[in-house]
């Protein structure tokens, strides 16, 4: 492993432990020339996939980039590390067993949409006034009556009402 702060390519691994819900290993490191730290995580991959853009364009698919994106709009929410990583995780499952190698990027934002409406309705408008490119308030008047609607018919985003 290359270290991040002098790009010296012999790296010693000095604690090695499954992280919480055992789907990664978390490797704590020092690179001998610098004394850098730095932490790593090693987790299963089932394929490799590549993510098909709106353009047409065709990039790797990149967990990271997931999960920067989900926690831009979880930004100052409540939310606990934990739930944010199982949540990231169960997507990354899905796309991996979908038994397709090319996802549509749209794919990819339903699936972060449809687990951020569960997790945190404003996570959930933040993200979707990002990806469905709202131009002006109503688009989230519309959001804001999905939520309320789906409120009053059922606990799916897991709220209780205020009165």
């Amino acid at each position: 492993m290359r270290c991040p702060y002098c790009a010296c390519e012999e790296t010693q691994v000095k604690d090695s432990r499954p992280t919480e819900e055992n789907t990664a290993i978390r490797r704590r490191r020092v690179c001998p020339d610098c004394g850098g730290r730095f932490t790593t995580f090693e987790r299963v991959q089932l394929r490799e996939l590549i993510v098909v853009k709106r353009s047409g364009r065709k990039v790797p698919f990149d967990r990271d980039k997931l999960s920067k994106s989900v926690a831009v709009a979880l930004r100052k929410r409540p939310i606990e590390p934990e739930r944010v990583d199982r949540m990231v995780s169960g997507i990354v499952r899905r796309l991996e067993s979908s038994g397709e190698a090319e996802i549509p990027s749209a794919t990819i934002g339903a699936y972060v949409m449809e687990g951020l409406r569960g997790l945190d309705p404003v996570a959930y408008v933040r993200f979707a006034s990002v990806y469905r490119d709202f131009r002006e308030a109503a688009d989230f008047q519309e959001v804001l009556g999905e939520i309320a609607r789906d409120d009053e018919t059922g606990p799916a985003l897991g709220i209780a009402k205020k009165h």
